[in-house]
């Protein structure tokens, strides 16, 4: 699959599980306000209810004490005096509680206004009656009883009261239809949002099925290519080392032969040196004859004078220059076949302990250190397992390039340290030297390639030849220096190196 495809269904999962969650968050929110809606609706419209309820049981009350009153009057029983007693006592509590319930509504609180007043009025007149019948004046408090209950307080009391109930029918009806709404208004938004939970879900289904789809057609695919990296592995590994083994023939061939010819011009410059010295003896007596001087004493050689004597300068300083870079070059060949020898050389896995190995390398080195004033630091290193010499010839070119290249008038401070890591060990030698400028620091690992002032003797083979070593170990390489601030090259290696990449060419 494409990385762009990769990108856009990713992309598009994330955009489907973002609309979902805002789906589900705005429908439990709608959801939530919607019910708190619908209930409160509700509460009013049983705070409605409540109204009339107690409106109908405070006009209960007052018909009771009206009832009962009368009926004490006629036949003088006391239970008809205790009902309405009773019911007198009930009728202010509920006067009060239905104050309390439409302390919200103004209109109704002045219904009830009116309301205790006619009542206060009746009540009154019910304890003037009781108070004529208590003095046996059973005709006043009969004609007081009659005077009531034709003049308009009790039909004042009723009117107020179906005013107090035709108001609250009216909210009733309203508060009704607000709740059905609301109602209605929440149904709405669950089934709308379960709609579209339900659609979302069956896009994710979808989408999950074709990326599972996808997986499996690359896990197929991988399956398959995994079959066959085996065998493709082996190809191209032997195909390697044939090459490799290719190279190495050929540099140890051309090695060989750049050898025979330079051995021969070895030869020749040797004889040359030595036609030299006849030559130019010859030249000078030859100039003193010409010039009839007297000829030497016995035993020395004529002295060359003007012309001659700059030519047979400049002829040596040319010797001088052809035997220079013949061993320049001598040495090169050697570091060649060196090279190619160890790049034949099956490497051995050994469990060592590195700081001890690495302990022996700078006793070697000791002579050196001492005469550059460096002072070479061990720390406390790991043991693992890999190839001792090769070991060796890793550590001995660093830390004798580190004592090489340390700044003049400086002394030396060469750290060695190591830490572990997730299976492999990381050496760090570290140096005060003169640095490495970052633009070579690719360059100084190239064969014959070197970085810096040349003013000390080297080949340009030593760090190339590292890393080969440290890769042919499994290993990597890196350096990090700057100009005049010391360099620090680090190393990674498996801690147990296996027959698994031994002797393969990295």
């Amino acid at each position: 699959m494409a990385p762009e495809v990769r990108h856009r269904r990713a992309l598009g999962q994330i955009l489907l599980l973002s609309a979902g969650f805002l789906v589900l968050v705005a429908i439990s929110t709608a959801s939530v306000l919607l019910v708190n809606k619908a209930r409160e609706d509700s509460a009013w419209v049983v705070h409605t209810i409540e109204v009339e309820n107690q409106v109908n049981t405070l006009l209960l009350d007052v018909r009771r004490a009206e009832s009962n009153a009368r009926g004490y009057l006629l036949t003088r029983d006391d239970q008809f005096l205790t009902a309405h007693d009773e019911a007198v006592a009930a009728i202010r509590p509920d006067l009060d509680k239905l104050a309390s319930l439409v302390t919200d509504n103004p209109m109704q609180k002045g219904h009830l206004a009116k309301l205790r007043a006619e009542i206060e009025t009746r009540l009154s007149q019910f304890e003037r009656e009781k108070a004529l019948a208590a003095g046996g004046d059973d005709a006043a408090a009969t004609a007081l009883v009659r005077s009531a209950a034709s003049g308009n307080t009790n039909a004042n009391i009723g009117a107020v009261a179906d005013l107090m109930r035709a108001e609250e029918a009216q909210l009733f009806a309203q508060r009704s239809a607000n709740a059905d709404h609301s109602q209605s208004l929440a149904t709405l938004v669950t089934i709308t949002g379960s709609g579209l939970v339900v659609l979302l879900a069956c896009l994710s289904v979808v989408l999950v099925r074709r990326s599972t789809r996808a997986r499996d057609e690359a896990e197929a695919r991988l399956r398959e290519n995994y079959l066959n990296l085996e065998a493709t592995v082996d190809e191209r590994t032997a195909d390697l080392r044939e090459a490799n083994d290719e190279i190495q023939r050929f540099a140890y061939i051309v090695s060989h032969d750049l050898r025979s010819p330079l051995v021969n011009i070895m030869g020749f410059t040797s004889e040359l040196e030595e036609l030299r010295n006849d030559i130019f003896r010859r030249i000078a007596m030859l100039a003193r004859t010409a010039s009839a001087s007297p000829p030497p004493a016995e035993g020395t050689d004529p002295e060359l004078e003007g012309a001659d004597q700059q030519l047979s300068e400049d002829f040596s300083e040319a010797l001088g220059f052809i035997k220079s870079s013949i061993a320049k070059m001598d040495r090169l060949i050697t570091a060649i076949l060196n090279l190619t020898r160890e790049g034949r050389r099956e490497f051995v896995p050994t469990r060592m302990d590195t700081r001890e190995l690495i302990e022996a390398v700078v006793t070697t080195l000791a002579h050196q250190a001492a005469e550059a004033n460096a002072t070479i630091r061990i720390e406390p290193l790991p043991t693992i397992v890999s190839d001792r010499l090769a070991l060796e010839q890793i550590f001995s070119n660093l830390i004798d390039n580190a004592i090489k290249y340390l700044k003049p008038g400086v002394p030396g401070d060469i750290a060695i340290r190591a830490r572990t890591k997730l299976g492999f060990a990381i050496f760090e030698i570290a140096d005060n030297g003169r640095g490495i400028d970052p633009k070579d620091h690719q360059r100084i690992f190239d064969l014959f390639r070197r970085a810096g002032a040349q003013d000390r003797p080297g080949q340009g083979i030593g760090l190339a030849h590292v890393r080969a070593l440290v890769r042919r170990l499994g290993g990597t390489m890196s350096v990090a220096s700057e100009l005049g601030q010391g360099s620090t090259f680090t190393i990674t290696l498996p801690i147990n190196w296996n027959a698994s990449n031994r002797n393969s060419d990295r």
